[in-house]
């Protein structure tokens, strides 16, 4: 196997892992990569040696925690967040919840800062966890963003996933929310990813008018308040202007 090949191989096999929310076994990833059992087996050893990969007490193949300490160091996120994290620090302080920064990465958006909130019990989303679009404020308002279009293609590869009793789960029903958010500037997360989390979210955007990030927060849902929304909405024109809007 040339090396070239080797790492085709393994960008394969990480993205099949990347694909599920819980450890995959072997039998899986070789049947979504086509690659022959002994060969993806040996391939996954070098990355779980690398640390990219970790296996659970059955066995099973995950995304390892180098992974995730990668992801908070790349490079398009660097600028972003040195101009935000002063200003998501005063949200956080503001409101007392936990403030969140993501960006997005095809169907998905991805965690790449966060503030947290000095209370016990509060919500934290890891640097570097993805979520679907669909299911968090900042998606739904990307998805608003990328068009009626680009929605329809989303539901036929997605499937439109629920995660929650209250996640939407048709084609129609995320038409109609991202046509209301479109309009409103923000969006909510009611309970829609998480059972007991509720978010509210805003974009940013660069000179360009071109969405680079998405701004939120999340607290226990029965701690969220409407008056936030106007919070979380100055906090993001302010990192937007920052970018250059």
């Amino acid at each position: 196997m040339s090396s070239i090949q080797v790492i085709d191989r393994s960008a394969s096999l990480l993205d099949a892992i990347g694909q599920y929310e819980d450890p995959v076994s072997l039998k899986i990833l070789s049947a979504d990569t086509g690659l022959h059992p002994s060969t993806a087996f040996r391939i996954l050893g070098a990355l779980m040696e690398a640390g990219f990969v970790e296996k659970d007490t059955a066995g099973h193949y995950m995304l390892g925690r180098k992974l995730v300490r990668l992801a908070s160091k790349v490079k398009r996120g660097v600028g972003l967040r040195e101009q935000a994290l002063d200003i998501m620090e005063e949200l956080r302080d503001a409101i007392g919840e936990t403030v969140n920064l993501t960006v997005r990465e095809g169907d998905e958006v991805i965690y790449i800062e966060r503030v947290t909130s000095n209370r016990m019990m509060r919500v934290e989303q890891v640097i570097g966890s993805r979520a679907p679009l669909h299911v968090t404020a900042v998606g739904k308002l990307m998805l608003a963003e990328l068009g009626d279009h680009f929605i329809h293609a989303y539901a036929d590869r997605t499937g439109i996933k629920p995660y929650t009793s209250h996640t939407v789960s048709t084609e129609q029903d995320l038409l109609n929310i991202v046509h209301q958010v479109k309009e409103k500037g923000f969006a909510y997360d009611n309970e829609e990813a998480e059972e007991g989390v509720g978010c509210i979210g805003v974009l940013i955007y660069d000179n360009s008018k071109n969405v680079v990030a998405g701004l939120s927060i999340s607290a226990p849902i029965e701690r969220r308040k409407e008056a936030w929304v106007a919070l979380v909405k100055d906090a993001g024109k302010r990192i937007s202007e920052r970018m250059g809007a």
